[in-house]
């Protein structure tokens, strides 16, 4: 959950990169890593903490045009998990306090099985943690939008998204910083939103 710190005047809000391995989470934190605005010594490093075959990162920033609520400035924290099943419990650990979530799903045909299996598995986790998608917010992106055998977005949606209420989804191409922006723009400006409407009148009481 987002958290208040009094002496730095900043609410810091957990955002974490889900989906199937190799689906381009960590070229979505690579790239925002790379080009988001901040002051100076206003973004964290990128640490990687590296298995024998795949990886989670982490970095935190302060936006130069950072929403001031209330007299506090947004600091957000991403993360990505490993994509292979293996890693499950470390999925688990990053999973714990999030705010909300990018589902980076693969467009290529061939990988649409591991998409709804890391969709459910996504589910699953948060379930375990007394969590929904219904309380957390999450936006969709569909990668590897340049490849040929990508498959159509509307089949996506279908797979991914067939609620009654779709959640936004954006079309990506990640190494070209295709989407990346898009799709981080609009969880943050949905968890903020949340965070306005919920959590600062207890604070603002407080």
């Amino acid at each position: 959950m987002a958290i208040i710190n009094q002496a730095t005047k900043e609410l810091q809000v957990k955002i974490v990169y889900y989906g199937p391995a190799m689906g381009g989470k960590t070229t979505n934190l690579v790239q925002v890593h790379d080009h988001v605005q901040t002051n100076a010594g206003n973004k964290g490093k990128l640490v990687s903490l590296a298995t024998s075959s795949d990886r989670t990162l982490f970095f935190d920033f302060l936006p130069i045009e950072a929403m001031t609520i209330k007299g506090y400035k947004t600091k957000f924290q991403l993360y990505t998990v490993p994509g292979q099943v293996i890693y499950n419990t470390t999925r688990q650990l990053v999973l714990r306090g999030v705010d909300g979530i990018v589902f980076v799903a693969d467009s290529q045909f061939e990988k649409m099985p591991e998409n709804v299996e890391s969709f459910q598995n996504l589910v699953d986790n948060l379930t375990a943690q007394r969590l929904s998608l219904t309380e957390i917010p999450y936006v969709l992106q569909y990668n590897k939008r340049d490849l040929p055998n990508a498959a159509p977005t509307e089949y996506m949606d279908y797979l991914l998204n067939n609620r009654d209420v779709q959640v936004p989804s954006f079309s990506g191409t990640a190494h070209k910083c295709e989407g990346v922006f898009e799709s981080l723009n609009m969880i943050t400006r949905m968890l903020l939103q949340k965070f306005i409407n919920q959590s600062m009148p207890q604070y603002a009481g407080a």
